[in-house]
């Protein structure tokens, strides 16, 4: 086998399932497992094809759900390819995950549901003839192919929905977002609204549907892996923050790297994730071990979020704890 070469600054976990670090392999459940009672499945990852292992999960577990799932363009997940379909099949598709997911609910849950824009067009009216549509969120990622013919795709929508208008969690203390203060305002010659650090001037704001302050992972953090489309744990803490509370139960279908799971557990949040790849499932799993020590989460400190560009201001927020 030939070893991988990488910078001492590359942290990507991408390890081969032969070279699994002790410990990660063993604690993974598959199709195999007792799936039927809910302390079988809490805080854990389930390794096989969602659409029948969601049919063997008790019914009225998750408070909040975030779906990922493959975006109706031609991809490949290890080895695995996924096909770009036609609208209607992409619909169809929708509907069956939807389906299965839809009695796991508790009545007041929330759904979280990531989208190109492409495929943001085919699911919308699905998404709303099945759920409240509270808002669509608009992720500024960034990376993204240039193109000489169009606009160079830089951002991922995220629908936020809910089961009941009147009955859902949203902590909106819980994800403000800390900017720093271009203009600052004194009254009687005080800061208002604002503070004043040695690292500069700050302001913590209200949330909004645009996020602009959340890259991609990328090779020298901690939380990258070999995931295509590995969603990032700033993202994901946002989300998780705002619309579930401590101990409430966390759900993923298309888990992935288990970005999502790792997040609601440094969060102090139960999980249940469900993953098609052995591979994605063991990655996930070893970010689960790794995090029973290491909570951080880059870009969320001191309660609140920070634009980008500021891990000095953060560095000195932690030195000071």
């Amino acid at each position: 086998m030939t070893e991988k070469v990488k910078s001492k600054r590359n942290k990507t976990i991408d390890f081969s399932l032969d070279d699994a670090p002790a410990g990660v392999l063993e604690g993974i459940k598959n199709g195999h497992s007792d799936l039927s009672q809910l302390n079988n499945i809490i805080n854990q990852t389930i390794n096989g094809d969602t659409f029948e292992i969601m049919k063997r999960l008790p019914d009225n577990f998750v408070d909040l759900a975030l779906i990922d799932p493959p975006y109706n363009i031609n991809k490949k997940y290890d080895g695995m390819d996924f096909k770009k379909m036609s609208d209607d099949d992409y619909q169809t598709y929708t509907q069956k995950w939807i389906d299965l997911i839809k009695p796991k609910l508790k009545p007041n849950a929330s759904l979280y549901v990531f989208s190109d824009w492409t495929t943001s067009v085919a699911i919308a009216p699905i998404l709303e003839n099945n759920f409240v549509i509270k808002n669509r969120i608009t992720w500024q990622r960034e990376k993204g192919r240039g193109s000489l013919t169009n606009w160079k795709n830089g951002m991922e929508d995220v629908w936020f929905l809910v089961n009941d208008k009147n009955d859902y969690t949203f902590n909106v203390d819980d994800v403000k977002l800390r900017r720093r203060v271009l203009a600052p305002y004194k009254e009687n010659g005080k800061a208002k609204d604002w503070q004043e650090t040695e690292n500069g001037k700050f302001r913590d704001t209200m949330p909004s549907n645009f996020w602009d302050d959340i890259s991609i992972p990328y090779w020298s953090m901690p939380e990258n892996t070999g995931h295509p489309t590995q969603k990032p744990e700033k993202l994901l803490a946002k989300i998780i923050l705002a619309s579930s509370n401590k101990g409430d139960i966390v759900f993923d279908p298309f888990a992935g790297a288990g970005s999502s799971l790792v997040t609601a557990k440094k969060l102090n949040r139960k999980y249940v994730g469900i993953e098609q790849s052995s591979l994605y499932t063991a990655w996930g799993a070893y970010r689960l071990l790794r995090a029973e020590e290491d909570k951080h989460i880059q870009g969320y400190t001191d309660g609140v979020f920070w634009e980008r560009n500021t891990i000095a201001a953060q560095g000195s927020v932690i030195n000071n704890e």
